[in-house]
């Protein structure tokens, strides 16, 4: 095997002439030692680059499982070594296709985008299940983005070509996004509507895009994120989608069309029933607080002491109750719960004593955290037996 010299020799990189060209020949020019990380004089698979995913494969009968740009070179990470100099590679047609279809439908929808509504795309990200790209804008409203993917799916269907030619970047004129590059570019043209460079793989014409979906739009920092699909992506995610509202429609036998207005009145009555669960519950309080009051001995200090144990938490649901409670003349009212093992304390103004200061230090003292002020505080404990000492604590204060 010879020395490989990345400073005379570079890999001839296929993809950049014919993105449909998924089977082809090519020397090993270098290999590591274990045979798994492998670099060819020609090769058809795309290295992650540009936001676009790599390519996976098979060079002979091993799984290509990344493919890395090295800037002189290309490495093949393989699931095990390859045997001879000579390979046959192929590249997993329905991967890079899906790609192609992604990486121009971002080309088209970026194009659509920026003039229609003047804004720039600053950064893109193609993921395994769905991609994004990030808009120069304060907002996107919701009738923009419907409008921004009705264009984007006419101009697609109107077939137009995509086509590739090299360029020198200091001549090159009609880019939708100026380029810093230097020397000899690569310019991926959408015809009469986009001109941008690119090393990526498209597709030779936009009605290979399919249709174009956009899932999600949302506030990133100062820029707008885009969420979208394209392909046979765009239409398995709408499938799913149809399938999940056929299937709630279904469990509420209604029709799909009717279930904004079904939602609508459920939640209502849901807000409804939560407000009434509210008033009951405090009105509940009430009543066990007066109880617990009323067996309540004075202590020396002349408070009226109530504990409450509960075995499960959370010990938010003790919180009525000890606000019903602190109400009543000279009260002080501890309540615990023991999984998870947290305790709450609330005081009357009449009580003498500052419930947040006074638990805070208690639970902290055996690892806790804890906090509120001088009439509520609740607070967690690491163990449950420290429920005991960290209430005498509080009540000795």
């Amino acid at each position: 095997m010879e020395v490989w010299d990345y400073t005379t020799r570079v890999t001839d990189r296929l993809y950049y002439h014919d993105a449909y060209l998924a089977d082809f020949d090519a020397t090993v020019i270098d290999r590591a030692e274990d045979g798994r990380r492998v670099y060819l004089d020609r090769t058809a698979f795309y290295p992650t680059s540009g936001g676009q995913p790599f390519d996976t494969g098979r060079l002979g009968e091993v799984a290509v499982v990344e493919v890395v740009d090295e800037g002189e070179r290309i490495a093949h990470l393989l699931a095990g070594p390859v045997a001879g100099d000579r390979v046959r590679g192929r590249v997993d047609w329905p991967r890079r296709f899906d790609h192609m279809q992604q990486h121009t439908g971002q080309h088209l929808l970026s194009a659509v985008i920026a003039e229609r509504f003047g804004h720039e795309t600053v950064s893109v990200h193609f993921g395994r299940e769905s991609s994004t790209l990030d808009l120069a804008a304060a907002a996107l409203t919701p009738d923009r983005v419907a409008e921004a993917e009705r264009l984007a799916n006419r101009r697609a269907a109107e077939n137009r070509p995509v086509t590739v030619e090299f360029e020198d970047a200091a001549q090159a004129t009609g880019l939708r996004k100026p380029t810093d590059r230097q020397g000899t570019i690569r310019i991926v043209t959408i015809d009469g509507l986009d001109r941008s460079a690119c090393g990526g793989t498209h597709v030779h014409a936009t009605g290979e895009i399919g249709a174009i979906l956009i899932r999600k739009v949302e506030r990133v920092k100062q820029l707008v994120r885009m969420e979208f699909l394209c392909g046979e992506r765009a239409i398995l995610r709408s499938r799913a989608d149809a399938d999940l509202l056929a299937g709630i429609a279904a469990s509420h036998s209604a029709a799909v069309a009717e279930l904004p207005a079904l939602l609508e009145g459920q939640r209502a009555e849901l807000k409804a029933a939560t407000s009434a669960r509210r008033e009951l519950e405090e009105a509940v309080a009430g009543f066990r607080a007066r109880e617990l009051y009323a067996a309540a001995a004075p202590d020396a200090r002349g408070r009226r002491v109530a504990i409450v144990r509960e075995p499960l938490g959370p010990v938010d649901r003790l919180r009525a109750l000890g606000q019903a409670y602190s109400a009543l003349p000279g009260a002080v009212f501890v309540g615990m719960v023991e999984s998870p093992p947290a305790v709450l304390v609330a005081a009357g103004t009449d009580a003498g004593m500052d419930a947040g200061k006074l638990l805070k230090a208690a639970v902290e003292a055996r690892g806790g955290r804890g906090g509120g002020n001088a009439r509520s505080a609740q607070g967690t404990v690491r163990d449950r037996a420290d429920l005991d000492p960290v209430v005498a604590t509080v009540l000795a204060g």
